[in-house]
């Protein structure tokens, strides 16, 4: 990991800078946003339509090569939504398109580059026109959807259960399963009577969760100058 040269009140500044796009450019894009929400690089994640629903303490991470997209583009004006719940991280690059419904419940994790879709958008003779076939996509709770991974429409993924990378689910998955391959296949059972460590969980208090990193950013960042940064980014083999 680079070592961040930052004084503590640039990063704050940098932070509170944040955090005002996102009240001033993001939040207005989404139907409801929740609260308490970690939003990197907030001017590189696209939301597109109405009837997209963020819940409380997300993590959207997006990069400025791989911004994270979210769009409702219904059959008719009105139509089409995307509801996702509390407590989900979603990487760079992840992509979700709804025609018809999207449900993501709490605590899912959607991997660098995962793509989330209810529709074929266009059909295989009339490449043209719009494709109206489309049927909703179901994601349960405490999923994971891993890297690069595609979820097509119709498809319900059961509680707790793993996609792995570069799958392509076609069918439903059943809850506590891990699935790989394409098409997705079941490669292995979870044990629902494991303790499952949710996200949920990590941001039960998340006043108290930022306190904490507030701290820990005062400790690591103390004694940083600001001249010695500045000329880190004027120079920066100079850090070496």
């Amino acid at each position: 990991m680079q070592k961040d040269f930052r004084p503590y009140w640039v990063k704050k500044c940098y932070l509170n800078f944040r955090s005002w796009y996102v009240e001033h450019y993001l939040r207005p894009k989404f139907s409801t946003l929740g609260d308490h929400g970690t939003f990197m690089r907030p001017w590189d994640i696209d939301v597109n339509g109405d009837g997209v629903h963020l819940g409380h303490c997300a993590t959207v991470v997006a990069e400025a090569d791989r911004h994270v997209s979210i769009g409702v583009w219904g059959i008719a004006e009105g139509e089409g939504s995307i509801n996702i719940g509390d407590y989900v991280m979603i990487s760079p690059g992840v992509r979700m398109s709804a025609a018809n419904n999207i449900t993501i419940g709490h605590s899912c994790m959607f991997a660098n580059g995962a793509y989330i879709t209810d529709s074929d958008w266009h059909g295989i003779y009339d490449r043209v026109g719009r494709d109206q076939a489309n049927l909703p996509i179901t994601i349960a709770d405490n999923v994971w959807v891993g890297d690069h991974a595609t979820v097509l429409k119709g498809v319900s993924i059961g509680e707790n259960s793993v996609v792995a990378a570069n799958a392509v689910v076609t069918k439903d998955v059943a809850a506590n399963t891990v699935v790989a391959g394409n098409p997705a296949k079941k490669v292995r059972d979870l044990d629902p009577a494991e303790n499952f460590k949710t996200r949920g969980e990590f941001f039960a208090d998340p006043i108290s969760l930022q306190r904490e990193y507030d701290n820990i950013d005062r400790m690591v960042l103390q004694g940083n100058s600001f001249w010695r940064w500045l000329a880190g980014l004027i120079w920066p083999k100079w850090r070496r």
